[in-house]
């Protein structure tokens, strides 16, 4: 891992410096261009769960586009948002990328987030915490089962056999 980090830091020296300033801009909707080359896919069911999410939390993540308006990353949000009747959106123009960075970003932008992974005892205490708040744990985006097999080793997690003695210690205290 240390070398990969090496050799990252080592590419990244070999380009020209850039700084980068980004912004938070406003666009209608109408403004944005899909990807025709995009190949991750939307179900309805996903669309109307990114809508309730941006209903609950607000539009907080920003759809990425190039300066010409074609979507980077965010074609869910986009669609969410129409069947909301939202007409502007927040956008994040990244013109410091090329052509081929911008498709290779899409992909990336959507690859990455898939290869982390879960704490799965402090995923089961978040979600037991929020159940107890009576949060509506529908629009963390887990389908029934998982939420229900999720809650249900948490609880399993937290119960003792009454008559279970505790071992007795090999040195006295």
């Amino acid at each position: 891992m240390r070398r990969q980090l090496l050799t990252l830091q080592e590419s990244l020296s070999d380009k020209p410096e850039r700084t980068l300033e980004i912004q938070i801009e406003s666009w209608p909707v109408d403004r944005l261009i899909p990807s025709h080359v995009n190949p991750r896919t939307h179900s309805r069911e996903q669309v109307a769960q990114i809508a309730a999410s941006i209903r609950e939390f607000g539009f907080v993540s920003p759809i990425l586009v190039g300066p010409d308006g074609g979507i980077i990353a965010g074609e869910g949000r986009l669609r969410a948002a129409r069947t909301q009747g939202i007409h502007e959106v927040p956008v994040i123009v990244l013109g410091h990328l090329s052509a081929l960075q911008r498709r290779a970003l899409a992909i990336a932008d959507n690859q990455l987030a898939l290869n982390a992974g879960w704490d799965e005892e402090m995923l089961r205490e978040q979600l037991a915490a929020l159940q107890d708040e009576d949060f509506n744990l529908d629009l963390l985006g887990f389908d029934d089962q998982e939420l229900a097999r999720q809650l249900a080793e948490q609880e399993a997690a937290g119960l003792t056999d009454e008559d279970e003695v505790p071992d007795v210690p090999t040195a006295p205290v």
